[in-house]
């Protein structure tokens, strides 16, 4: 599991140089040579979406998201189990609910191109299925913890 950890940790921190590369590329071509490239704006809109994406599924784990914790913090060990596996329920249960939809949406895509770079709308927006399938991951995996009594007692609801 650390080396599939490790290996998105990579490719996502490739996707970032990738784009920042771009961006360079992009304002070396506006400013320095007056020549824009139309496909600079595209290609790092794309990167964009795949780095925020793939680092929200893949690579920020629940404990480094920003968290409201008074509540948590004032509650009891059974309270901040009900909390946890309530949360944890409505988060996966949706992601799992839209999951069927999406899908069906970034496959038609399929058929539409990136108007510069003509790359398919399928790959381009692949990851939000990613993020959906990894939201149902981590929300499957917490509520076993927490039917297990795991993760309660800590001041912050991290997993």
């Amino acid at each position: 599991m650390k080396a599939l950890a490790r290996a998105a940790q990579h490719l996502g921190g490739a996707v970032f140089l990738a784009l920042f590369a771009v961006f360079i590329v992009q304002i070396t071509a506006r400013f320095v040579f007056a020549k824009p490239l139309p496909w600079t704006d595209e290609l790092a809109v794309v990167l964009y979406l795949w780095a925020i994406l793939w680092a929200c599924a893949f690579m920020v784990p629940e404990r480094e998201h920003v968290v409201f914790d008074l509540l948590w913090n004032c509650a009891g060990r059974r309270t901040r189990q009900a909390m946890r596996l309530l949360g944890h329920a409505m988060i996966g249960g949706l992601a799992l609910l839209a999951l069927p939809a999406s899908w069906d949406y970034v496959h038609f895509m399929r058929r539409e191109g990136t108007p510069v770079l003509g790359w398919s709308f399928q790959w381009v927006f692949f990851p939000f299925v990613l993020l959906l399938l990894a939201l149902v991951w981590r929300s499957a995996r917490v509520i076993a913890q927490t039917l297990r009594g795991q993760g309660l007692g800590e001041s912050t609801p991290h997993t």
